[in-house]
């Protein structure tokens, strides 16, 4: 009788242990997937304004046809990203393109000057903010589900359930150097 009483407790503390740690895991896929959607709103409204900062610039800097080119492709190409992977590597292209257009904005005076500029530069400035915060909140989200996932013994019932480690958003080495202009 007291070993089936040991036995209907250990499975009862088993049972309720997975489901615990189900809806833990469940719980923290929500959070993660919620960070990634917050940072595809702020990408959206990124990919907007973009075309509208190179047609500006363009005007001015009539020989950074390049720097244009691939802005517009790498834009292209994070929009129509299938996996959050690849969109991160196509975010990596296009924030150091942006970066390049403000630093060839530095050399036209005239173009500093111009209000639609100004605003958009502000606009998107602010943007860029937002998506860094909404990075470092999806790291850390990410950083907090693959702790839950990686620890003893729930790496093993996560592996069984399916749940895999997610990716951080990374700075590329390109993104930590500074911008080089040359003419």
């Amino acid at each position: 009788m007291v070993t089936t009483v040991v036995i209907i407790a250990v499975i009862v503390i088993v049972i309720g242990f997975l489901i615990s740690l189900y809806n833990k895991l469940a719980k923290q896929k929500l959070v993660v997937n919620e960070a990634e959607a917050d940072i595809e709103t702020f990408l959206k409204q990124r990919y907007d304004m973009i075309p509208n900062l190179v047609e500006i610039v363009k005007g001015y800097a009539k020989h950074e046809s390049e720097t244009f080119k691939m802005v517009t492709e790498m834009r292209s190409k994070a929009m129509s990203a299938g996996t959050l992977d690849e969109k991160m590597k196509f975010e990596k292209q296009l924030s150091a393109g942006i970066t390049k257009i403000f630093a060839v904005a530095e050399n036209y005076p005239e173009l500093k000057a111009n209000e639609n500029f100004k605003e958009l530069q502000t606009s998107l400035k602010g943007l860029e903010e937002n998506i860094q915060k909404s990075r470092r909140f999806y790291n850390g989200t990410v950083r907090d589900f693959n702790t839950v996932i990686a620890v003893f013994p729930n790496s093993l019932i996560a592996g069984i359930m399916g749940y895999k480690a997610m990716p951080f958003f990374e700075a590329t080495d390109e993104e930590k150097e500074n911008v080089k202009i040359k003419f």
